[in-house]
């Protein structure tokens, strides 16, 4: 397996790298083909964030962890695709060898969805704000400026690449990188659909994005 290990925010530490190896290659043991892995190691707000990504053929497994020690967040973050490999091992071993190829494969290698992870200020920052830009304008009414919100924080930013596959598969997908949502194409309609963890019950929801018909 090619591994590949980034730090950010924090120097390099040759015990952190030895232990993340040892820990992802354990997924040796479930899969037949783990061609690479990425992890990137960080530090911000004082948590220690541990970001798993591995490779096997078709699909694409992620765990992410923070908390106070790197090495906890590593093994948090391999606790959760272990799991999930080990729900869907066998599933994964026959399907090597069976990506679908279709007509409009080369359209799809080219479609990425681009996901940005973002946060809003606080609500107690928002408050201040309002209250501020409503005193300049009780003291000048005529002249104050229009008080600017804080703008939103960028955590993350990842591409998505779309791929064909039944609503089955983008299920199992969307849990092997253990996310609430998953964009796909699906295989029999070649439409680019969302597939979702229901929070209220636990089920699974589906939006699917129709292509308008042509116009006379």
């Amino acid at each position: 397996m090619q591994l590949n290990i980034t730090f950010r925010q924090f120097g390099s530490s040759d015990s952190l790298k030895e232990y993340a190896k040892e820990k992802v290659e354990r997924v040796n043991k479930y899969l037949d083909r783990a061609g690479e892995a990425h992890v990137v190691l960080s530090l911000e707000r004082h948590l220690h964030h541990a970001d798993i990504t591995i490779h096997s053929g078709a699909w694409v497994l992620r765990g992410r962890e923070k908390s106070e020690d790197m090495y906890a967040s590593i093994d948090s973050a391999m606790d959760k695709i272990e799991a999930q490999l080990r729900k869907y091992k066998e599933k994964i071993k026959n399907h090597h060898g069976r990506e679908r190829v279709h007509h409009r494969q080369g359209l799809v290698n080219n479609l990425k969805v681009r996901h940005k992870v973002f946060e809003l200020p606080e609500e107690e920052v928002l408050d201040q704000a309002a209250d501020s830009a409503e005193a300049l304008r009780s003291a000048t009414p005529e002249a104050a400026p229009a008080a600017e919100a804080p703008a939103q924080r960028i955590v993350r930013t990842s591409e998505i690449t779309v791929k064909p596959m039944s609503v089955d598969e983008a299920v199992m997908q969307m849990n092997l990188l253990n996310q609430d949502f998953y964009v796909f194409q699906h295989a029999a309609t070649h439409e680019v659909c969302v597939v979702y963890r229901r929070k209220d019950d636990g089920q699974f929801g589906l939006i699917g994005v129709h292509a308008p018909p042509n116009a006379g």
